[in-house]
């Protein structure tokens, strides 16, 4: 077998069942398995998604296992020659395995590779290339220095900020949203450490494979990543879960350093953690106190561009929800200008446009590349999935009714 994919999920039914649709397309004519651990959700993922993907394997945790070690227990079972660890809250374009299988093909060398990750305004996620964080490459990123010379070689080595988006690169760090591992290379440098329940389980891989005397890619082939959909940011788990993967990561690999050096990076995760942690509470009492509404954009305006049996029940949808919205009919080609005109006659920076495909006219690659050419902050993407009958959009979830 060539390849197996496996995707941890946890209470995002609609993002995976949108992620498991663009992968089968993907995996057409490909030798390929797919595992769907999920993580002891309660809205229902499993029961609703075996019914609609019968060829995919469903392991259901009773317990929240965390993402290594979930990604471990399917792992096990695998029998492809690669392994692809891939996020629920992705979309994926229909060439991206084929040209990772290729470039694994072509390059023995490589224990693993990433993509570029796109959000949903075409935007290109820093996270595509990432360096490993030393001790000088973190201190450059906390202090700021990372973001104001983003393309310099030594002070946005976090981002890898010297490397071309537009061609392949070698790389140190493998975001975790779409990992594409060499299964001998598992075989030999070990699993994920279960030490990290979530984040922080890429890094040390990547730095282990390297380790290994194995190189890191990233390949400029394209996917959409929501990019946490599954995890409440701005809960105090997720800083807690977040700032702890980083003292792990720093104690195993960097623990043997002198304590004039560790304690001033220890310090500075502290410090940061401690500044996300009220910037946390405060957003969590302005939110208590109702105040949050001083602090939101307006709702979106939502375009749809598809066929007739689309757009007349997306019509229907915006109806019942109230929504903001106008429709275009017609082929893909008639369609395609319809959109770029909408773009182009956009000149009002705060207003929020989703422009919302029709998922059986349009493949996922030809959006991502569109987005990608031209991205623009208030335009987002957005698609509509005929059989489940929802709108899927970065910020929500709409469902019809029926």
């Amino acid at each position: 077998m060539k390849l197996s994919v496996i995707i941890v999920s946890y209470n995002v039914k609609y993002y995976l069942e949108q992620c498991l649709e663009s992968l089968y397309r993907a995996l057409k004519d490909i030798d390929a398995e797919v595992f769907v651990v999920d993580n002891h959700s309660h809205d229902g993922s499993v029961s609703y998604l075996k019914e609609r993907f019968q060829n995919t394997h469903f392991i259901a945790s009773s317990h929240n296992l965390g993402f290594a070690r979930a990604n471990n227990l399917a792992i096990q079972q695998c029998k492809g020659e690669y392994v692809l660890l891939l996020n629920p809250d992705t979309v994926v374009g229909e060439d991206v395995i084929m040209t990772s299988i290729s470039f694994m093909d072509s390059h023995p060398k490589a224990g693993g590779h990433g993509v570029q990750m796109l959000n949903d305004c075409g935007e290109k996620a820093l996270e595509s290339r990432r360096g490993l964080p030393s001790p000088l490459t973190a201190f450059y990123k906390m202090t700021g220095l990372c973001k104001r010379f983003p393309t310099s070689k030594r002070l946005a080595h976090y981002y890898m900020g010297g490397l071309s988006w537009d061609k392949p690169g070698q790389i140190e760090v493998i975001s975790g949203a779409y990992c594409f591992l060499r299964k001998a290379a598992l075989d030999r440098i070990g699993l994920l450490d279960e030490d990290f329940f979530m984040y922080g389980e890429d890094i040390d891989l990547s730095y282990r494979l390297l380790k290994g005397n194995y190189e890191n890619w990233y390949l400029p082939t394209r996917i959409l990543h929501y990019k946490g959909e599954s995890t409440q940011k701005s809960s105090f788990r997720y800083v807690h879960v977040f700032y702890d993967a980083m003292f792990i990561f720093f104690r195993k690999h960097y623990g043997g350093m002198s304590l004039l050096l560790r304690l001033p990076i220890k310090t500075a995760i502290f410090i940061k953690a401690s500044c996300s942690l009220v910037r946390t509470l405060c957003y969590s009492i302005r939110k208590y106190l109702g105040f949050n509404s001083f602090y939101t954009t307006s709702f979106p305006h939502y375009v749809f561009l598809g066929g007739q049996e689309m757009t007349a029940q997306c019509r229907r949808i915006a109806m019942e929800k109230g929504l903001s919205a106008e429709y275009y009919t017609g082929d893909k080609e008639s369609l395609w200008h319809k959109e770029a005109d909408i773009v182009g006659q956009n000149d009002d920076a705060n207003k929020q446009i989703c422009i919302v495909f029709d998922t059986e006219m349009f493949t996922y690659q030809e959006i991502f590349d569109k987005f990608s050419a031209h991205p623009m902050a208030n335009v987002h993407i957005g698609f509509y999935h005929k059989k489940p009958n929802v709108i899927i959009t970065t910020n929500e979830i709409i469902e019809g009714n029926g």
